[in-house]
């Protein structure tokens, strides 16, 4: 059986609909909820469906300190709600939703590893790509695609893994975290100047860190060519082993909390670049993660063109 012939895998869990922000805040289980309401429809049959596990210690100290843990746990509420920074919110159901959101990316990875599925999106929350080795932000706990990276690596022994990142927000923390890591690439897409400030194209890392910073009101154009002239190009240079994507559908003109205007077909392009590269390069191995995305429609409708994509592949 070759991979084409293999299945894509869904990895979400419950406990990720209990990650409860409080009223008015945007990354809201809604999100989850308008997804997975979508991705029931009968023209995803097909899809794989597993329950994401929950992280290990082991796993998560890869990539955050063991204080920055103890400290994420520690801060979980009993009632109510509790911050790690002021847009980073906690309830009771954070702490089991952190580790399934971070798990999920591992064992899908372990899953592609084994042959036993052909690729995977990870349906999770809270998002991750925020997250820095010892810092919450913007909505992130773990690192989610950075957890399935570290865990391609430590426990596959692969060399060169690629995170391609297309959410509207500049993951900080993922290039935080691999910046000075020659075996891992970060290639980001996004929106600048915008939250959280970083992703300069000046900004390289040890030469595994290529961002293309698009200016407000970009379109489809500027974003398609950003990725023909810059993404795929970085990518093949580095002949990854494995593809990973922090998949953030903020960047769709009807989301409210940036300015480009993607549209949903842009966001199964993409994918479909990404994955006819992988099948190239490394044997069609790509795991995908939820990051942002607040248009409950848009997000739903380009979240269902990215797996319908990746199950094309």
């Amino acid at each position: 059986m070759t991979r084409t012939d293999l299945a894509t895998a869904l990895y979400t869990h419950q406990a990720c609909l209990t990650h409860d922000t409080g009223p008015g805040h945007p990354e809201r289980i809604q999100r989850l909820s308008a997804i997975l309401r979508l991705l029931d429809d009968p023209l995803y049959g097909a899809l794989l469906r597993r329950d994401a596990p929950e992280a290990t210690r082991a796993q998560l100290e890869r990539v955050h300190t063991p204080a920055y843990i103890d400290e994420v746990f520690a801060a979980v509420p009993e009632v109510g709600q509790a911050e790690l920074d002021g847009d980073t919110v906690l309830s009771p159901g954070s702490g089991e939703a952190a580790l399934r959101a971070a798990g999920a990316v591992a064992a899908a990875v372990g899953a592609v590893m084994a042959g036993e599925i052909k690729n995977a999106f990870c349906a999770v929350r809270p998002p991750g790509h925020h997250a820095e080795r010892d810092l919450a932000m913007g909505f992130c706990v773990f690192n989610n695609v950075a957890v399935g990276a570290a865990e391609a690596i430590a426990a596959f022994g692969l060399k060169r893994v690629a995170i391609v990142d297309f959410d509207v927000h500049h993951g900080n923390g993922t290039q935080h975290i691999f910046a000075a890591d020659p075996h891992v690439l970060y290639v980001s897409t996004h929106q600048m100047p915008l939250y959280p400030g970083t992703g300069a194209a000046h900004e390289k890392g040890v030469g595994n860190i290529c961002n293309a910073p698009l200016a407000p009101y970009a379109g489809s154009a500027e974003f398609r060519d950003a990725v023909e002239e810059i993404v795929l190009p970085a990518i093949e240079q580095f002949r990854p082993e494995f593809l990973l994507i922090s998949a953030g559908f903020d960047a769709h003109r009807a989301d409210p909390l940036a300015a480009l205007e993607l549209e949903t077909e842009d966001y199964a392009w993409v994918t479909e670049q990404l994955c006819a590269l992988a099948g190239g390069l490394c044997q069609g191995r790509v795991v995908s993660t939820l990051e942002g995305g607040y248009d409950l429609n848009a997000l739903a409708e380009s979240v269902a063109a990215h797996v319908h994509a990746l199950q094309a592949a």
